[in-house]
């Protein structure tokens, strides 16, 4: 891989399906949520808006404040949203390769990851699309055009800055935003990858997820998106998932080292 972050060619954050490679494909957006009532309906809405092609699947895990039972009855109007209820909150991780699990049975080409809380802008969503003609994983990075965070307190913003720098110094991934949590994978990837072998819970499931890809061979491309933080609800970050993510990209680098990854 090159040395340089690979990017898309320039966004233009274009209104509805596009012509090209990526034009006849079916795309699934997995959105995990736990305790998002107050957002999940709009985030929803605005995905379908964006393009007919998407239909999203919410990861739930048992959400005290009824964010489940509200998806099930949007659901029962709306047939391109679905609902996936877990026992219990089980980690950011695990819901999405819930998620991938599902879409796998399914004929979904594209499959997204997306938080419920309104951080990441759906409008995003056609450059991501428009991305798989040149790459295997798209990441919507924060930081391939300066800084592009709204709305998080220095502190914040500083930790998640240095991780990157320090994922992308033990891992070799020549990614700006190896942590973000708004990417598109094509089918092929998850496909080709042992979801079983996926032991991250946290954040640093995305790096995790990103290292397997790019061993495996696959082309990971960034998209510049600004993200900004939630309105409503609570940040799910906590010191237990900055300590996994310090000795977890570590892990992985040895494992691939000896063929174990």
């Amino acid at each position: 891989m090159s040395t340089d972050t690979p990017s898309a060619p320039a966004p233009d954050h274009g209104e509805g399906p596009e012509s090209g490679p990526a034009a006849d494909r079916r795309g699934l957006v997995i959105l995990p949520t736990y305790n998002e009532i107050d957002s999940i309906a709009g985030i929803i809405s605005a995905v379908l808006a964006r393009d007919s092609r998407l239909s999203v699947l919410v990861v739930d895990d048992a959400s005290p404040d009824g964010t489940g039972a509200l998806v099930d009855s949007i659901a029962a109007e709306q047939r391109r949203v679905h609902a996936l209820h877990r026992e219990g909150k089980s980690g950011l991780g695990s819901a999405y390769v819930a998620g991938f699990r599902w879409a796998l049975e399914r004929d979904f080409d594209l499959i997204f990851e997306m938080d419920a809380d309104g951080s990441h802008d759906p409008r995003y969503l056609s450059d991501m699309i428009a991305a798989t003609a040149a790459f295997d994983v798209v990441v919507g990075s924060r930081y391939t055009a300066g800084v592009n965070v709204i709305n998080w307190p220095m502190s914040r913003l500083l930790l998640s800055y240095y991780a990157n720098k320090y994922a992308r110094f033990v891992t070799g991934l020549r990614l700006a935003d190896s942590t973000s949590g708004f990417k598109c994978f094509t089918r092929p990837v998850l496909e080709a990858l042992d979801l079983d072998a996926v032991g991250s819970t946290g954040y640093t499931f995305q790096i995790e997820m990103n290292f397997r890809a790019w061993k495996k061979g696959f082309r990971i491309g960034e998209v510049p998106i600004v993200f900004t933080d939630r309105a409503a609800g609570q940040s799910k970050m906590s010191g237990a998932i900055v300590r996994e993510a310090v000795w977890r990209v570590w892990a992985l680098r040895l494992r691939s080292l000896f063929g174990r990854l």
